[in-house]
Order: C-alpha cells, then structure tokens, then sequence
C-alpha cells in the first residue's frame, strides 16, 4: 500500500474527503517526526511505539570494490509494534 491508497482507505473509512485524510495523514506523520526529532517517543495504544535511537559509528564495506568505510554514527527511527498489532496479523 502506498500513501496515495492508504489516504483512501482513512477517507473511506472515516467517511471524509481525500484531501481532509491527507491533512489528517500528514499532521499524523509530522507529529511524529517532530517528537522523534527531539528525542521523545510516540505511542499509539493498540498499534505501537515509536522512538529515536541511536546507531554507533562502524565499519562497513563498499559492495563495488570491498574496501572498508567508515559510516557515522545516526539517530535513527525505530518501531516496536503493538500487540494487538502483532496479533492481528499472525
């Protein structure tokens, strides 16, 4: 499912227009990356958690010629689903 269709699904099952669900989707999706960005968490009971980590510097490989690379440390995203969220899946 892409963004596109994922708006339609919110607009049809909220029964709103797919622009209303776009803003919706949007001000969903920049909450949690401004609450990420200052290091905080975002919970969504029933679906998961959201939280900022973040990765050390290591040593990688460049796959074209093998020779070692040196990646900088990140702050990087991570997701801890649910679990009424694992469960509705299995």
């Amino acid at each position: 499912m892409n963004k596109s269709e994922l708006i339609e699904h919110i607009a049809t099952q909220a029964d709103i227009s797919k622009a209303a669900a776009g803003r919706a989707l949007d001000a969903v999706v920049n909450g949690v990356r401004t609450t990420l960005k200052k290091g905080g968490t975002v919970t969504i009971t029933g679906f998961g958690t959201f939280a900022a980590s973040k990765r050390a510097a290591r040593t990688g490989r460049n796959p074209r010629t093998g020779a070692a690379i040196k990646i900088k440390a990140a702050k990087v995203a991570k997701f801890k689903p649910g679990k009424a969220l694992r469960d509705g899946i299995k």
